[in-house]
């Protein structure tokens, strides 16, 4: 009674429920009908609903709001020419963030709802201007510090080339190339190499250690894992013994003394590559002189990681590794700082994978499938989930798999290896697995990525409705790597959820992984899928890298020429847009 006046009117709006023949609306927002309809704020119009916080309501909010529009938006100054406005049929910024937030009566709401609105596009272009600017502006950095001039094509690399037992493939050739192109100018090489399981990434960068090792420098190499630092330390030394190069391998697991010793050949000089985890960027860990960091998979380590190996030499060049392919938007808007290659033709003898998806209570058949394929004479991975991050969970559900199949499948050879095993431990039993002394594996997710034993020819993925599409693809690329039919058995608990059913349907619909990445990339939205890069990711409000894609090329462009034309002003726009997000530029 209070509130309302009598004589008055008034326009309320809430829920409207039937109690019998009455209608009631529960704690309905109400305004005062004034003389001017038309300057209604809160009713009668397409209305703003924003984020709250307490002790603010929505309408106090949108009061706030449109009081600042209304006074502030004509001073908005966009550094995007007004041709390219033109060009691209932009609208004007002022009119777009006024009718971002008080859209005209005539606007399309499913538009507005959706960011698809002409005003919503022109926020998304300057998004991306701005962001690609902060892209040009650390890859320039970059460039203005001196690196090494490495000569390419040595004495050691052409005897390198000799000792390979298989031809490379074209796509590797290319790549090779463009990376010799960037270790022989004057600045640091910083590029990106994609390339999908199996397509041959340890080979280029063996080719890229080589070089450095022509030029009397050493190379290491940081991986996230002691069974995949092992796997490539196996590789790489199995070339570089052959070319009088001494490896050693540098891991959280190793005895005092032995570590003392290699962290000595390290300092000298004496050991010319290095293969190790974390261990690389440890306090102890010196270099003679590092010429070349490679990091592989390197959306496993986050950028303090990636900064302090890079600190172990002065400004060498990096090289940045991933199996897990990334889409072309995204390369080209979070990591367009990096030059990017691309390995995309997988060697020849490949044998392609078969994928079943079973239900869990079917689960009987796939033990026959592995009885089948070890009477065969073939290898078996059975994967164990992470349950709901928990290492204890992890392991105990691993070990009670292991214990069960070891009934089920009794007189075959069965081991089990996870994450909180020993590194000596872990490395035993992957080699015992190698060398055809293990017939059925059970592992938790530590054999993700880059183990290689070309027996094994079944994968089988229980609980699969619990994985990421990009683990799902990089656990099937341990099998299919010898000239057997292979397969992947996707085992999952019905029903599963609608995302899970979307990711198990990619998986069974497609190998191809790009296709995979596009997919995930929509599926997860650019934070989730972008790990250690997600931070850049998060800088865009508005922008959705899958649906706006075609702005991202011209944005690039546009950011391009204005750091070229004129970069103080450039530079400028970059920080009065990101605020106090300005670490951004270090990531």
């Amino acid at each position: 009674k209070s509130t309302f006046k009598t004589g008055k009117r008034y326009i309320l709006t809430g829920e409207v429920s039937r109690y019998f023949v009455e209608k009631n609306m529960l704690h309905p927002d109400f305004e005062l009908l004034g003389e001017q309809e038309e300057d209604l704020l809160h009713f009668r119009r397409i209305v703003p609903v924003y984020s709250e916080t307490e002790g603010l309501h929505q309408k106090s909010i949108r009061r706030f709001m449109m009081e600042v529009v209304e006074n502030y938006a004509s001073n908005l100054m966009s550094p995007i020419p007004e041709d390219i406005c033109r060009r691209r049929r932009l609208m004007e910024i002022t009119r777009a963030v006024r009718d971002v937030h008080f859209p005209p009566q005539e606007e399309d709401i499913r538009l507005l709802s959706e960011m698809r609105s002409e005003a919503h596009r022109r926020l998304i272009y300057d998004e991306f201007f701005f962001f690609q600017l902060g892209m040009a502006l650390k890859k320039k950095g970059t460039v203005l510090h001196p690196g090494f001039a490495f000569k390419t094509g040595g004495p050691l690399l052409k005897r390198f080339y000799e000792i390979l037992s298989f031809p490379l493939t074209g796509a590797q050739k290319r790549v090779i190339a463009e990376i010799e192109d960037d270790m022989a100018q004057g600045w640091p090489m910083n590029r990106l190499l994609q390339g999908d399981v199996g397509s041959g990434k340890t080979v280029v960068s063996m080719a890229a250690m080589v070089t450095a090792c022509d030029n009397g420098y050493q190379s290491a190499i940081m991986v996230p894992t002691e069974i995949l630092a092992e796997q490539h330390c196996r590789s790489i030394r199995a070339w570089a013994e052959k070319l009088g190069l001494r490896v050693v391998l540098l891991t959280g697991s190793l005895g005092a003394a032995e570590k003392r010793s290699l962290l000595e050949e390290v300092r000298t000089g004496a050991a010319r590559i290095v293969v190790g985890t974390h261990a690389l960027i440890s306090q102890d860990t010196e270099f003679s002189n590092l010429g070349l960091v490679v990091i592989d998979e390197q959306h496993r380590f986050g950028v303090v990681q990636r900064a302090s190996v890079r600190a172990k030499g002065v400004n060498p060049d990096v090289l940045v590794m991933t199996a897990t392919p990334i889409p072309r938007t995204l390369a080209m808007t979070v990591y367009g700082d990096l030059d990017v290659s691309v390995i995309d033709e997988l060697p020849p003898g490949r044998t392609p994978v078969t994928t079943k998806l079973i239900a869990d209570r079917r689960r009987g058949e796939v033990v026959a499938r592995i009885r089948d394929a070890v009477a065969e004479g073939r290898q078996v991975y059975w994967v164990c989930p992470l349950i709901e991050e928990s290492e204890a969970l992890d392991l105990e559900n691993a070990v009670a798999t292991y214990e069960r199949l070891g009934e089920e499948l009794a007189g075959m050879r069965v081991g089990l290896v996870h994450g909180r095993l020993p590194g000596e431990e872990k490395a035993r039993v992957m080699a015992a697995f190698k060398q055809g002394e293990i017939d059925v594996l059970v592992a938790t997710t530590v054999i993700e990525v880059g183990v290689d034993v070309s027996n094994a020819s079944l994968m089988v993925i229980e609980h699969a409705e619990r994985f990421g599409l990009s683990q799902l693809h990089q656990l099937r690329g341990r099998v299919g790597r010898g000239t057997s039919r292979s397969t992947c058995v996707l085992l999952y608990r019905h029903p599963a959820g609608p995302l899970a059913r979307e990711r198990l349907t990619t998986m069974y619909e497609t190998s191809d992984g790009f296709e995979i990445a596009r997919r995930d990339l929509k599926l997860r939205g650019p934070g989730e899928f972008l790990g250690a890069r997600q931070s850049g990711a998060m800088l865009l409000r508005f922008a959705d890298l899958d649906r706006d894609a075609d702005l991202v090329a011209p944005a690039i462009t546009a950011a391009q020429a204005m750091l070229r034309d004129h970069p103080a002003e450039a530079a400028a726009h970059l920080l009065r847009w990101l605020g106090s997000r300005e670490d951004f530029l270090k990531a």
